[in-house]
């Protein structure tokens, strides 16, 4: 099912394969529309207390050390096909995340329309940090068709607002083409990829998410995907709906 959009495919390779819940100084969860295609999030995760240290010798060489090294690992299989999490780059992707920031369903939660600069800078301030949170294109069988962030909800803004345990990892998700949204991808992907983290991340217990509690369609992708309904928490710029999906419960939800 992936879009045939050619917005989707503008400035992306889709890779040789061996790689693949919401942040401005850190919303802790902006991020979750599923539903409609929006995992709401336009701060940035993890950026908590201070600047992160200095990472010497770039992103692509200390790449996601406090994730288990997202572009290591296997595709995520959902029934449209299988799901490939790579990393971001601002020279090829930024066009095209910025293409999808501006659509008006998205914009309204992520809050990055504008100028590719607004995007720009959003990423880098993940690019260049410590490897907490992990900005990557969702390329679906083969073609580019979602946004994602991979973060540490235990070192994010959001652990202060429910009992983190170590190694909770969160997910945000845009799915940017308009075609893909509405019918039903949003939940197989959050699921694919929910259980492609737990796989992946033996240290890691839940997997978090916080959509906009207004965001009635997110709230429900993440249901099909077996998260549950933890809380409501109140967060800097929303008040979201804590969803979690347990190692313990994934194979009965």
């Amino acid at each position: 099912m992936p879009s045939s959009d050619p917005i989707a495919t503008a400035g992306f390779t889709a890779p040789v394969m061996a790689d693949v819940a919401s942040g401005t100084q850190s919303r802790a969860g902006s991020g979750s529309g599923v539903g409609i295609g929006v995992v709401e999030s336009a701060s940035v995760p993890g950026v908590v207390s201070g600047e992160p240290p200095p990472r010497e010798g770039g992103h692509d060489d200390l790449l996601e050390d406090l994730l288990d090294r997202v572009a290591e690992w296997g595709p995520a299989d959902t029934p449209a096909g299988p799901l490939h999490l790579v990393p971001a780059r601002l020279d090829r992707d930024l066009s095209l995340i910025s293409s999808w920031m501006n659509d008006p369903a998205a914009a309204a939660f992520w809050e990055l329309a504008g100028p590719q600069g607004v995007v720009e800078e959003h990423l880098r301030a993940q690019l260049a940090g410590d490897g907490r949170s992990v900005p990557c294109v969702g390329v679906l069988d083969g073609t580019p068709m979602s946004y994602w962030e991979i973060y540490r909800a235990d070192l994010d803004p959001l652990a202060r607002q429910y009992p983190a345990g170590p190694h909770d990892t969160g997910i945000h998700l845009l799915i940017g083409a308009v075609a893909d949204r509405g019918r039903g991808l949003g939940g197989l992907l959050l699921r694919a990829v929910a259980d492609l983290v737990l796989a992946q991340r033996p240290s890691c217990a839940r997997v978090i998410a916080e959509p906009d509690i207004r965001n009635t369609p997110s709230i429900a992708a993440f249901l099909t995907a077996g998260f549950r309904f933890s809380a409501e928490v109140d967060l800097p710029a929303k008040r979201a709906a804590l969803m979690v999906r347990d190692r313990s419960l994934r194979l009965l939800l």
